[in-house]
């Protein structure tokens, strides 16, 4: 029986698969390339029955409403600041929104010392034998595990390493984002304004937890791929402020506060291809698996896909041969079902004609569409039945994981 499993990254889909591994008398150990665990990030929702059940299953979900951000409004603005349109906080938010950070931070903890935490280290190379697999990791050290899963998002280095190159199963989808801090100098409350000329949004959102500072969130047009290095960050800031320079409304300001920021997110708006989601002895969950940078539901089909994982390599006992095919099998359809709402994101966000623009203003101005979008999103997130499984609990939340 399989007891020992790596899992690399402690964003989301890791610790919540770390915390149903040890409920089922697993042994996990969690690798994150980060020296500790991320705060404050970009904010996510869950929504829907499936989502908020697992969360109180798990036993955090008054802990994060206890951290909630209330939900964010969005009004999109002309160039004058007069509003052209705006979209309520459930919108975007759901039932319930959190920072990423808080988000990690919480799923970690509900795992408590049943798992082990690794900091600051990555795989460099993985050897499959008969009975388990030999990890390198980039410190030197090797172990080897009974399994090995990528739960490292959409550029995931488990999925390079052990089905082949990005290039493979990542398709780009005309659009990036970017994302970094800035002073609150609009007084901006829980609401997010947002500016568009053709090809490019340029927004600016309030900070729930410091009324000072503020979020700066940039979208841009591009066909075509472009050349950067992801661990580049000044090549990164270039490529912002030529796509933005020229644009007036708060434009100048945010890149003002780019140039100053020492971090930045940004990424294309792609998605993640892969079938099957194993090999031999390792597998695939969350964005790894089955990503949208935005609007794909990753963060509630991580949640799904870490119980339903979990819970069949226990009914299996350990027998990843029957496992890994059956939590494909029963939550496939439902991820990749959710992962299309990503195909539209960019379009959404930055449409490319002033014409697309105006349309989907109007458009989500009207009442009756705004119900269709809704109803739409909640049919994604509660489109499956999750099955019950027995095992034994060992979990406690008591103890926080380590931070380095």
């Amino acid at each position: 029986m399989a007891t020992t499993v790596l899992i690399s990254g402690a964003s989301i889909a890791g610790p919540a698969l770390a915390y149903w591994l040890a409920h089922h008398g697993f042994r996990p150990t969690v690798v994150e390339i980060a020296p500790a665990l991320r705060t404050g990030g970009n904010a996510v929702d869950y929504r829907g029955p499936v989502h908020l059940g697992l969360l109180e299953r798990m036993g955090v979900l008054d802990r994060l409403r206890e951290v909630q951000t209330g939900g964010t409004a969005m009004r999109f603005v002309d160039a004058d600041g007069r509003c052209l349109m705006e979209m309520p906080a459930d919108f975007a938010g759901g039932e319930l929104e959190v920072l990423r950070g808080d988000l990690s931070r919480i799923l970690c903890e509900a795992s408590g010392d049943h798992t082990e935490w690794i900091f600051g280290d990555t795989v460099t190379a993985l050897a499959e034998t008969g009975t388990g697999v030999d990890v390198t990791f980039r410190s030197g050290t090797r172990r080897t595990f009974d399994l090995v899963i990528g739960a490292d998002g959409v550029h995931s280095t488990v999925r390079r390493l052990a089905f082949g190159p990005e290039r493979d199963h990542v398709r780009h989808l005309g659009y990036y984002v970017a994302g970094w801090d800035m002073p609150n100098h609009l007084g901006l409350g829980r609401d997010t304004l947002n500016y568009n000329v053709p090809g490019r949004l340029a927004a600016i959102g309030g900070d729930h937890r410091d009324p000072a500072r503020a979020g700066a969130f940039a979208a841009f047009s591009s066909p075509a791929e472009i050349a950067y290095d992801r661990h580049d960050l000044a090549a990164q800031k270039r490529i912002v402020r030529e796509r933005f320079a020229g644009l007036g409304w708060e434009v100048p300001r945010m890149l003002d506060a780019l140039d100053a920021a020492d971090d930045l997110y940004f990424d294309a708006i792609c998605r993640v291809d892969v079938r099957p989601w194993s090999r031999g002895r390792i597998a695939l969950v969350g964005d790894a698996a089955c990503g949208a940078t935005i609007g794909g539901m990753g963060n509630g089909t991580a949640l799904v896909a870490a119980y339903v994982l979990a819970g069949e390599l226990a009914a299996a006992g350990g027998d990843h041969t029957v496992a890994f095919g059956r939590y494909e099998a029963l939550i496939g359809d439902f991820a990749r079902r959710a992962q299309k709402g990503g195909d539209s994101t960019g379009r959404f966000l930055a449409p490319r004609t002033a014409r697309g623009i105006r349309l989907r203003n109007w458009l989500q101005n009207r009442a009756w569409f705004m119900r269709l979008t809704m109803r739409i999103a909640g049919e994604r997130s509660a489109g499956i039945v999750l099955p019950s499984y027995a095992g034994p609990t060992g979990v406690s939340a008591a103890s926080p994981p380590p931070r380095g």
